[in-house]
């Protein structure tokens, strides 16, 4: 644990935000676990448990280690009192520009002169987000892959403005919870997600052209290009509509009609048909 960054803030119990909670938890940071919604923070402590204890039967983490882990965490509805005395805030929240720039506004707002504001978003600029507050060098993104427990590399996003120093503090955060960071300048995408997309885009289009089926498809990139889950498997385990989120930004932020997202893509998320999440995408999930 680095000493100055002993108190984080994860704002979001979904998915990503209790993974980067339970990351920081394990490695003897005091977490606050923000969601405005009691039942969303009951499945992400829930989650956080589960996936602990499957770090047990691999003798990756001891009980002892998870019960500290789990005491470290603690959980609020209210962004105000939670911040006050943080020295790190992540912004986990649904990939949404408007409702970023809201929390971050709260978030700076309420927490202390010399707390980092970090983001985990996967595409929305940071130098968007660093506007909306009266501290943008003290912005950054932390994208973190999912699952972020397992997944090593932390995609650390510097603004416009974000200080060096903010960076490099980042990056030895990120190192410090086992991660591999890279960073990387904010454009659309960064550069995980200005590659994959079109990856998974083209792949989605290769279905609905009719020049393969979905397992087909997933087979030819798992064992021709060596991938440990094919596109549209992906594409599933991300979530459509976030796929579908992220190619907006990248055909809005570049205007290059190669990011333009697939009719079948915007059909299949109109339909509610998302992907793992819920229950039914390219493969069906029970």
């Amino acid at each position: 644990m680095i000493d100055q960054f002993q108190k984080i803030a994860v704002i979001g119990a979904g998915t990503m935000g209790n993974g980067i909670a339970h990351a920081f938890a394990q490695c003897g940071y005091d977490v606050h676990l923000i969601d405005m919604s009691k039942e969303a923070l009951e499945r992400g402590l829930a989650t956080i448990a589960g996936n602990m204890d499957r770090q047990i039967k691999k003798g990756a983490l001891t009980d002892e280690e998870k019960a500290a882990a789990i005491s470290r965490i603690h959980t609020s509805t209210t962004i105000t009192g939670s911040v006050r005395d943080r020295d790190l805030v992540i912004e986990a929240a649904t990939e949404n520009q408007e409702i970023k720039k809201k929390i971050f506004r709260e978030m700076d707002e309420n927490a202390p002169a010399h707390c980092i504001l970090a983001t985990n978003t996967s595409s929305i600029s940071i130098t968007e987000l660093a506007a909306v507050t009266k501290r943008p060098a003290q912005v950054i993104g932390m994208h973190f892959m999912n699952p972020v427990p397992v997944m090593k590399l932390v995609e650390v996003i510097n603004g416009y403005d974000t200080g060096k120093k903010v960076t490099d503090d980042i990056l030895a955060i990120s190192q410090d919870l086992g991660k591999i960071p890279v960073s990387v300048s904010d454009y659309p995408g960064f550069v995980a997600n200005r590659i994959l997309m079109p990856m998974i885009n083209e792949a989605i289009y290769t279905l609905f052209e009719g020049v393969a089926g979905v397992e087909e498809i997933d087979t030819v990139m798992k064992l021709g290009m060596a991938h440990p889950m094919g596109p549209l498997q992906l594409a599933d385990f991300i979530g459509l509509d976030v796929c579908l989120a992220i190619l907006h930004v990248l055909h809005d932020g570049f205007g290059n009609p190669k990011y333009a997202p697939c009719p079948l893509l915007k059909n299949m998320v109109t339909a509610g048909h998302l992907g793992k999440k819920s229950g039914k995408g390219f493969y069906t999930y029970s």
